[in-house]
């Protein structure tokens, strides 16, 4: 199974290598100033003798001042500078969704893309392609912090306030239904299927006509029951993980 996964911004190979080689250069030059002033003489032929004049105690006074301060500040930006880069990477790994946790489980003629921004801008949390075209999947927020009262639902944030959200299982029909006119756009001779399912711990949940409801281990067979779309061959299929790809 491929997995297709959307690229961090701010976030490429060449921001990592120049945000740690900045961070890196204020670090050694930060040791290196602390050296000099400390480590050697250099900093006492700025410390006048005798009775110096004006001009030597204000050169001796800024002297001191950049050999007590620029030591700990470049040290302190520099270490501030890594940790921000490596931060950043690690939060932008994507957050593993339902259909890509079964990497062992479906076949190699399944892909799966999370987090695909279409042309419009809209967000779709999962989509799979394979031989019966695209399956949509929306997974619930967790239960804890969800209600919903027929077809209303909410949904409680950090200060412990309900706030209304959309119905998940109209979002993964809506998303479906913007997944099929994207993919239909070009002019071609055929129209690809695109199925929507909520995936829910709450088998209570009822499902609607145009969206399953299914649990995380009953991906694998909600997927085998679509039926083959004929007018997909490999080549039409590479096609739309093509498109995908150009979206991630």
């Amino acid at each position: 199974m491929q997995v297709i996964t959307p690229r961090a911004p701010g976030h490429d190979r060449r921001a990592i290598v120049v945000g740690t080689l900045v961070g890196a250069i204020l670090l050694v030059g930060g040791l290196s100033i602390a050296w000099l002033a400390f480590g050697t003489p250099f900093i006492q032929a700025f410390t006048p003798a005798g009775r110096p004049g004006t001009s030597q105690v204000v050169v001796g006074m800024l002297a001191w001042a950049f050999a007590l301060i620029a030591p700990a500040t470049f040290i302190i930006v520099g270490v501030a500078r890594i940790v921000t880069v490596f931060d950043g990477v690690a939060g932008a790994r994507p957050r593993r969704t339902p259909a890509s946790r079964l990497n062992k489980v479906l076949g190699e003629d399944h892909v799966v893309a999370s987090r695909v921004r279409l042309p419009d801008g809209r967000i779709v949390p999962e989509m799979i392609i394979g031989p019966f075209g695209v399956a949509v999947l929306e997974e619930l927020p967790p239960a804890k912090i969800t209600r919903r009262h027929g077809t209303a639902w909410e949904v409680r944030t950090r200060e412990g306030r309900w706030l209304p959200i959309t119905n998940p299982l109209d979002k993964a029909t809506r998303d479906a239904e913007r997944v099929r006119a994207w993919l239909g756009g070009d002019e071609q001779d055929y129209v690809i299927k695109v199925y929507a399912a909520v995936v829910a711990p709450d088998a209570s949940l009822p499902r609607t006509a145009t969206c399953a409801v299914i649990g995380t281990d009953q991906i694998p067979a909600w997927l085998a029951s679509l039926p083959p779309q004929r007018s997909l061959d490999a080549s039409r299929i590479q096609g739309i993980v093509r498109r995908v790809k150009e979206l991630a």
